[in-house]
């Protein structure tokens, strides 16, 4: 489970380490050109998957990422999959009687979006100097082509450094944006790739460019579709309205009893007043970050944002169908849907969460009206125990990398179901959850970016464990 309230913080004490992480630092330094072209070439493949108009994209990108392993020493297997998915488990072999450490990263992406909100083209790496420095953006340069190229980083700092003993294991995915199925079936079809003794996750990252961070929750989930009908097919306004139940309005009646006059989530029969216990998001920074338009409230009526995005279940309206404006007729609508996206906190169950949610729709529905509700995609919580030996360790190094600056641990409203199942399979492992990522990052949106500080210093921080971890 999460620390306590405090913030994590372990100084690197072995002062005979320093020059070690001086030289980390100075290589990986040295490597900002290669570091640049390696992700300019990753993000140039809108590598989207199941998308049919960019198989070719997909494929390349792929490509590359064998190519990149197997030019950073790896054994590398290929597992394609029926839906067209590429995952890669690749090895490379240490000291015989030497632990084992996973490395997590994936090279799909979201969808761009409308091209007209970026400031240069998605694909392009560019780099531009901001407000808070130089980043460079691009989709993907966060999430998570960057984290890919950092533990490219780090290896070749480990190498240049005399290398490691430990056995390494590189997982490298190609459809966690979309659910990841493929690859939970490898595991399950083929558990012995995956035996690891500590799992390193760079699919994460840090409270704010230049604080060291542990996640130590992620929140579960699935998709709910929510249909309410009220007649055999629309009817006149003019003859019908006031007195035909109106599709829309019983579905906008709905949606209401899931937030309360503060905008909290509310479900009949769930917690959802649990309060975060580690570190607190500042609620000015959480403006900030989450971009909230001056003059708008931010929800929760005075609880902290971590509270409501890392602890309690929350409830957003991702799609909404009825008539499109652009093709309103006056016409009392006869049916209406939406799709929520549900995030259940680590300690409770997802399942029990989402049923209980249906429950809720189906009991709120006024007028008599038919309500269908159909649960998709869910997945548990998880929350790591970073007391262990590897994670101590992995703190110790994030605290030097930053040049001894406090690691603090967060939690994360995302979901990363893999955590899961790599820990069902590996009980004994630790499991470490960080990267490149950070609230500038914008992940998902136009103009996604990296600090190019942000993959030196997390690349330091890992090349530092790597070198170190099982000594």
């Amino acid at each position: 489970m999460p620390l306590p309230a405090e913030a994590l913080y372990i100084r690197w004490m072995d002062m005979t380490h320093f020059h070690e992480v001086q030289d980390i630092r100075q290589n990986i330094e040295q490597q900002r050109e290669r570091i640049f072209t390696d992700l300019k070439e990753i993000v140039s493949f809108n590598s989207v998957h199941s998308e049919p108009g960019l198989i070719d994209d997909y494929a390349a990108a792929a490509s590359w990422t064998r190519q990149a392993l197997t030019e950073a020493g790896f054994e590398v297997s290929e597992h394609p999959a029926e839906d067209g998915t590429t995952n890669f488990v690749a090895t490379r072999q240490g000291a015989e009687n030497a632990p084992t450490v996973l490395l997590y990263s994936h090279f799909d992406v979201v969808p761009a979006g409308p091209l007209d909100l970026w400031t240069t083209d998605p694909f392009t790496l560019t780099e531009r100097e901001t407000e808070n420095g130089v980043r460079w953006f691009g989709r993907g340069a966060a999430d998570c082509k960057g984290n890919l190229v950092m533990h490219l980083a780090a290896l070749r700092a480990v190498d240049a450094l005399n290398g490691t003993d430990l056995n390494l294991i590189a997982v490298v995915e190609g459809s966690e944006e979309m659910g990841g199925g493929a690859l939970s079936a490898l595991i399950h079809e083929k558990p012995e790739l995956f035996k690891a003794d500590v799992i390193l996750i760079a699919d994460s990252g840090n409270a704010a460019v230049g604080v060291p961070t542990l996640t130590t929750s992620l929140r579960g989930g699935g998709q709910v579709t929510v249909t309410v009908d009220t007649l055999r097919q629309a009817v006149h306004s003019g003859q019908y309205g006031g007195a035909a139940p109106d599709a829309v309005s019983a579905l906008v009646r709905i949606l209401d009893t899931l937030r309360d006059d503060h905008g909290r989530t509310v479900i009949d029969g769930v917690d959802t007043t649990t309060r975060w216990e580690g570190l607190p998001y500042d609620p000015e920074e959480f403006r900030s970050d989450a971009g909230i338009l001056d003059g708008v409230d931010t929800m929760g009526g005075g609880d902290n944002p971590a509270d409501l995005v890392w602890a309690r279940p929350a409830i957003t309206i991702t799609g909404f169908t009825s008539t499109p404006v652009a093709e309103a007729v006056n016409a009392v609508p006869a049916t209406a849907s939406a799709k929520l996206n549900l995030r259940v906190p680590a300690g409770q169950d997802a399942i029990e969460v989402a049923e209980k949610l249906k429950a809720h729709l189906i009991n709120h529905a006024p007028w008599g009206v038919k309500v269908e509700v159909v649960i998709d995609d869910i997945n548990q919580p998880f929350a790591t125990d970073i007391s262990g030996p590897a994670m101590s360790t992995l703190a110790q190094c994030l605290s030097a990398a930053y040049e001894n600056k406090e690691t603090v641990t967060v939690g994360s409203g995302g979901s990363i179901p893999l955590c899961t199942e790599l820990m069902e399979l590996n009980p004994d492992a630790e499991l470490a959850l960080y990267g490149v990522e950070e609230p500038l990052s914008v992940i998902h949106s136009a103009d996604e970016s990296v600090d190019p500080r942000e993959i030196r210093d997390i690349a330091t921080a890992e090349a530092l464990f790597l070198l170190n971890y099982g000594k």
